[in-house]
This record gives C-alpha cells, structure tokens and sequence, in this order.
C-alpha cells in the first residue's frame, strides 16, 4: 500500500478544513437528534425516525473521520479500486469520494446493470 499522497500541504489543508467543517455539522446534528430523542414532549412514533436519523448521522461523520484519519496518515486520495491518485479537483469537490472517475463509473455501471428488471 503507497504511504505517500501526491497532493501538497496546501491541498491537504484546504480538504482538512472542509472535512473539518463536515464533521463539526455531524456532530451538531446528532447532538440535536439525541436530545430530540430524549425530549419526552417527542410522540414515541417520531422516535424511530429519530433513531434511524442518529444511525444515518453517525455513520456520515464516521466516514469523515476515516478521511480525516487517512489524510494524518499520509493515504488519502487514492483510489481504493486502483490505488491511482485521485485528482486533487475530484477531491475538492467530493472530500469523500474514495474512488478516480474511472473506477467510480466501472462501479456505476455494474450497479446499474444489478438493477435491471427481466
């Protein structure tokens, strides 16, 4: 596995600050959902829509966290289907993308193909 990122310090900052900003809104969001959980004015009925948006935000800033961890880590914007670089333009639009465009539309495609009705 390549240790080494092909972007600068600058690029590595920029996306940092944004995934940074990314996980404090997750944060703040789940914060406000467990409380709405916990909130006894809350009908039980809306509770588990409320559950199901703490599991659905927990799981989003853990997916920024293991970005976050893999830019300390010196391993971020690689490819995990071909270990290419991913460009730093891609990135800067997409901070988690995980796949380059051409792996990300192989993978589109076999979905798509998964999901033709015969």
């Amino acid at each position: 596995m390549t240790t080494a990122t092909h972007l600068s310090t600058v690029q590595l900052d920029a996306i940092r600050e944004e995934l940074e900003e990314q996980l404090f809104r997750w944060t703040k969001k789940l914060a406000e959902l467990e409380a709405a959980v916990n909130d006894d004015a809350v009908e039980v009925t809306e509770k588990s829509g409320l559950l199901a948006d703490i599991v659905s935000a927990e799981r989003n800033a853990g997916v920024v966290r293991e970005a976050l961890e893999s830019i300390a880590a010196l391993t971020y914007g690689r490819c995990d289907g071909c270990a290419s670089p991913i460009p730093f333009e891609r990135l800067k639009a997409r901070p988690l993308a995980r796949l380059c465009m051409e792996c990300q539309r192989r993978h589109e495609t076999k979905s798509d193909r998964s999901h033709v009705v015969l």
